[in-house]
C-alpha cells in the first residue's frame, strides 16, 4: 500500500499503510504475522498520519483496518516492553496518546473490529466513533492474566458498560464475540463478512463528510448481529460484579451453584491477585473520571509501576514465551494484596506523569 508520509522501504519497516483515495483517508496494520501486533514505530508512525490529516481540509473520512485474515490487532507486541523501564514508558506515553488523538478526532474514523481484536487493537479501535464488527469479531482485554490491568483507556470504555458487564469482562479477561462487543458498547454495528469489503469500499468512494453520512453507508451493509450471549447472564453478572471488593466478588460466585457461577470462579482463580484488585478498583475510580485523559492518566500510573514487577514477567513468560499457560503468580492470593500496595499503585508520579 502506498504510504502518504513515507517512501515505500520506510513504510513496510514501519508496518503500517497509509493512503489517500479522494476525500478518504486508509490506515492499515501491515504485520499479519503477528497479527498487527503494534510495534512503538507502528504507533508513531499511525499518530503522525493523522495529525497530518486532521488539518488537511480535503480529507473527509479515515477507514482503519488490519492487514491479514487473523484479525485487526492482537494487542501491544509485549516483548518490546519487557526491557528497559524507559523503552517501555515511551511505548506506552506514545501509545496513550494515539489512543486520546482517537478518541478526540474531529473527522469521523470507521474502525473494522474484525478478527482478533485485543488489549492494544481495542484501544486503537474503540474509540473511535463508528466500530464495526463481524462474524469473526474475538475481542478481549486479556490483561488480568498478564500480571496488568485493562490499559489503552479501557476502564475508560468498559467502567461505562451497561451495568458490572464490564468489569466481568475486566475481571475475567475472557474472549467475546461481535453481539457481545455491541453490549458492552465497544462496537457500533455489525456487518456480515460478505459485506466487509464492500462497506469498506463504499466509505473510500463515497468519502462521506460527517458522521451521519458515515452511519448511513454502514447501515446499507448493517444486520443484526443475534443474541449476545452475556445478556442471558446479565443480572447474575451485574449481582456478582457489584460489590466493593474481589473478595466479595469471589464469595457471591462460590454461593452461586449454576455452571456459570462456576467457570467465572475458576477463570478469577487463575488471574493475577494483584491484577484483580488494581483492575477493580481502577473501574470503580474510572467511574468518576471526567474524562478518557484522566483515565489514561491513572492507567499511566499503574501500568508504570507494574512494569518491574514479578508479575508481569511471570504473566508474559507463562502466556507468550514459554506458553505453558501456568503463571506462579506473587502474591499466590488475594489475602496476600494489601489495600497499602493498590494504593501505591494510583500515587501520583509527580513530574513524570503521563500527559497528552
Amino acid at each position: 500500500m502506498r504510504s502518504d508520509t513515507h517512501d515505500a522501504p520506510a513504510a513496510a519497516a514501519e508496518h503500517f499503510g497509509a493512503e489517500r483515495t479522494g476525500g478518504a483517508g486508509r490506515i492499515t496494520l501491515d504485520r499479519p504475522a503477528k497479527i498487527n501486533a503494534l510495534t512503538p514505530a507502528m504507533v508513531r508512525g499511525v499518530r503522525s498520519v493523522l495529525e497530518r490529516w486532521a488539518d488537511d481540509d480535503s480529507l473527509r473520512t479515515v477507514v482503519l483496518d488490519g492487514a491479514g485474515p487473523r484479525g485487526f490487532c492482537a494487542g501491544g507486541d509485549l516483548r518490546a516492553v519487557l526491557g528497559a523501564f524507559h523503552t517501555a514508558a515511551a511505548f506506552w506515553t506514545d501509545e496513550y496518546r494515539l489512543n486520546a488523538r482517537i478518541a478526540g478526532y474531529a473527522k469521523p474514523i470507521v474502525a473494522f473490529m474484525t478478527g482478533i481484536v485485543m488489549g492494544g487493537g481495542v484501544g486503537l479501535s474503540a474509540h473511535a466513533r463508528h466500530r464495526v464488527v463481524s462474524g469473526s469479531t474475538r475481542l478481549a482485554m486479556p490483561e488480568v492474566a498478564l500480571g496488568i490491568i485493562p490499559d489503552v483507556g479501557a476502564t475508560w470504555l468498559l467502567s461505562r458498560s451497561p451495568g458490572e458487564i464490564g468489569t466481568y469482562f475486566a475481571l475475567t479477561g475472557t474472549s467475546v464475540g461481535p453481539a457481545d462487543a455491541l453490549l458492552l458498547g465497544l462496537a457500533d454495528a455489525f456487518v456480515p463478512e460478505t459485506g466487509i469489503d464492500a462497506l469498506r469500499t463504499a466509505l473510500l468512494r463515497e468519502a462521506p463528510p460527517n458522521d451521519a453520512a458515515v452511519r448511513e453507508i454502514i447501515a446499507r451493509y448493517a444486520a443484526p448481529a443475534g443474541p449476545a450471549p452475556l445478556a442471558a447472564e446479565r443480572a447474575s453478572i451485574d449481582h456478582w460484579f457489584s460489590a466493593g471488593s474481589v473478595e466479595e466478588i469471589v464469595a457471591a460466585l462460590d454461593a452461586d451453584e449454576s455452571d456459570f457461577a462456576r467457570v467465572t470462579a475458576a477463570t478469577l482463580a487463575a488471574r493475577s491477585p494483584t491484577s484483580l484488585k488494581l483492575t477493580l478498583r481502577a473501574l470503580r475510580e474510572a467511574r468518576r473520571c471526567a474524562n478518557v485523559h484522566e483515565c489514561l492518566q491513572l492507567e499511566y500510573r499503574v501500568m508504570s509501576r507494574r512494569h518491574g514487577a514479578a508479575d508481569f514477567r511471570e504473566g508474559i513468560r507463562a502466556a507468550i514465551i514459554d506458553k505453558d499457560r501456568r503463571p506462579r503468580w506473587e502474591p499466590a492470593d488475594l489475602r496476600g494484596v494489601t489495600a497499602e500496595a493498590v494504593d501505591a499503585h494510583f500515587a501520583s508520579l509527580g513530574s513524570d506523569e503521563w500527559h497528552v
